[in-house]
């Protein structure tokens, strides 16, 4: 089992790290070059500037029985159907199950958005310790409950 993160602005990195080496998990953090990272812990990958190429780089690189972190509903998808697993930076586990409302959902949206005339989106609340808690421990318990699959 590996972790792949979609590390582009993802808030959640040093959870991941910290509870990847409790349970002596590799992680790769994917990015592109306008958000170089750097880690002690984990392998970073530094994917080309381009739409969409930091996604499709880890969707091919996740396989079955690895864990994804990302906020993209589409990455989501893509490798829940390569049969790893997938969550989101606020802990909600994506699944087979959910992963088509999702979907409709932001398909929904984006079409609200592109017929109302506002073209000014507001971006995500301020995330706070709660949040991180939140994902901690959602994080944990897909680790252990994908060991024990």
């Amino acid at each position: 089992m590996r972790i792949y993160v979609d590390a582009d602005a993802c808030p959640v990195v040093g959870i991941v790290e910290k509870i990847a080496k409790k349970y002596d998990l590799p992680v790769s953090l994917l990015c592109d070059t306008n958000h170089v990272i750097y880690s002690e812990y984990s392998e970073v990958k530094i994917i080309g500037a381009g739409v969409d190429a930091v996604d499709f780089a880890l969707v091919n690189l996740c396989q079955k029985g690895d864990i994804v972190v990302t906020q993209d509903y589409g990455v989501a998808a893509m490798a829940l159907g390569k049969g790893a697993f997938a969550i989101h930076q606020s802990g909600k586990w994506y699944t087979d199950n959910n992963i088509d409302g999702m979907l409709m959902q932001r398909h929904v949206s984006k079409k609200l958005r592109q017929s109302s005339g506002k073209n000014h989106i507001k971006g995500p609340k301020k995330r706070t310790n709660e949040d991180d808690e939140r994902f901690e421990e959602s994080f944990e318990n897909l680790i252990t409950s994908v060991k024990k699959s």
